[in-house]
């Protein structure tokens, strides 16, 4: 359902939303080592997710990325919408092209209402309210 590329995006910026703030921005090579991914694909996911007005940079000696208050009220779909687009949520988990409810996969009925619900989930709850599942130590980015 999600590409690695939109898993990786959504673990950045939730780890920004929870240790960065505007006046404490976060290098790329730290957040990449701290979610354990190479940083130069690191950097291509923030310049797509800061282009898309997710994560906000600035340059120079105190520079880095951080989210705005605006930025952290977005749905977390944002995320995955300027990786991936939401088309990917919608394709069959089996790979097949045509698969729909007139000419389903073997698990297209038992898919469904998970992918249903995943997507309200991620349309309906911000950035933010993710983040602050992690600051209270009801969910984990790292185990």
């Amino acid at each position: 359902m999600l590409s690695s590329s939109s898993k990786y995006a959504i673990n950045a910026v939730l780890y920004i939303a929870v240790h960065a703030s505007a006046e404490k921005k976060l290098r790329a090579n730290e957040i990449a080592e701290a979610i354990k991914l190479p940083s130069p694909f690191l950097a291509k996911l923030l310049q797509n997710l800061s282009r898309e007005h997710i994560v906000s940079s600035s340059k120079g000696p105190k520079g880095g990325f951080f989210l705005t208050d605006e930025a952290k009220q977005l749905p977390l779909l944002e995320v995955v919408k300027s990786i991936d687009g939401v088309e990917r949520l919608e394709d069959c988990v089996l790979g097949l092209k045509k698969c729909s409810a007139e000419k389903p996969c073997p698990v297209h009925f038992s898919v469904q209402p998970f992918k249903k619900k995943f997507l309200r989930e991620l349309e309906e709850n911000s950035i933010e309210h993710f983040a602050e599942k992690v600051k209270k130590g009801e969910t984990y980015l790292f185990i």
